[in-house]
């Protein structure tokens, strides 16, 4: 009996230690923590942290080998702004801040964060540019960043991230020019720019897309011809390239058109492709900004 007593007493003493262990995290990544909460109101989130408690009870904290690989506070009423210590987060995969009301500026930490694969920072008041430095983050698979107000060109460090698959920036205050760069990227699946102030004309390295299924370049200031690399998007659905100020939409002639689910474009000669669900008005993208796939609360 003493003996199964013991045994009892081992196993329940390693249960312990196992489960004090997977919530220790360096004091580096607890303070980084603690300082979001910290600037962004934590005691106003809907779902808060009781800094008294593990951080493995925290909302929205995924830990895993001592170290946060995931954070999820979407919808959390969050505001203020993003601390430069979230660069700290060195393991962090998945960084979930979207639909909330977080202001300020993109800090240039969150360029350290190289294992990053899920960065959605859509629907708050971001403002300011994009940090230069954002191709660093080459594990990158969804960069969403849409309806904040972001300003500046995109940059061409964009086009480094070879991994990316999704990559919107639409509805903030983006200029310039679209970059060559972004032909790079030839996971890439969908592509939203929609409502900016992007113009000059659409890369021709847009057709080494053939991964792409969506591209929603609706409502810019975008110029010149259609490029003919357009034929090339064989895996297209959703097309969308209307409010811009083409001079030419010869690009679009040689394109497949049967397998189109939604085409907006102010090419006059719309009889091409009669039997396309022409979906006039607003972006896809647009539409469908206020679902967040990821939520699962």
């Amino acid at each position: 009996m003493k003996r199964f007593v013991h045994l009892w007493i081992f196993l329940l003493l390693g249960t312990i230690s196992v489960l004090a262990a997977a919530d220790v995290v360096s004091a580096e990544e607890k303070s980084a923590l603690i300082e979001l909460y910290g600037n962004t109101n934590g005691d106003n989130w809907t779902r808060s942290w009781d800094l008294n408690k593990p951080i493995s009870t925290w909302q929205g904290v995924l830990l895993n080998g001592g170290h946060v690989v995931e954070l999820n506070l979407f919808n959390n009423n969050l505001s203020g702004t993003i601390p430069e210590s979230i660069g700290s987060l060195q393991h962090l995969r998945s960084l979930n801040l979207g639909f909330n009301q977080i202001t300020g500026v993109l800090p240039e930490g969150i360029t350290e964060l190289r294992q990053l694969r899920v960065l959605k920072l859509e629907m708050n008041r971001i403002k300011g540019e994009i940090p230069k430095a954002i191709g660093s983050l080459r594990s990158l698979t969804e960069f969403s960043v849409f309806n904040n107000f972001l300003s500046g060109a995109i940059p061409e460090s964009i086009g480094d991230i070879k991994t990316l698959q999704i990559l919107n920036l639409s509805s903030n205050n983006l200029n310039g020019q679209i970059p060559v760069s972004l032909g790079a990227l030839k996971d890439l699946k969908k592509l939203g720019l929609f409502e900016n102030n992007l113009e000059g004309s659409i890369p021709n390295q847009v057709g080494n897309l053939t991964q792409l299924q969506e591209l929603v370049l609706a409502n810019n200031r975008l110029g010149g011809a259609i490029p003919d690399g357009f034929a090339q998007l064989s895996s297209l659905k959703i097309l969308q390239i209307q409010n811009n100020r083409f001079d030419s939409f010869s690009g679009l002639d040689n394109m497949k058109t049967d397998q189109m689910l939604v085409f907006d474009t102010d090419d006059t000669k719309m009889n091409r492709f009669k039997n396309i669900n022409l979906q006039q008005g607003r972006s896809r993208m647009a539409d469908t900004k206020f679902v967040d796939d990821d939520d699962n609360e």
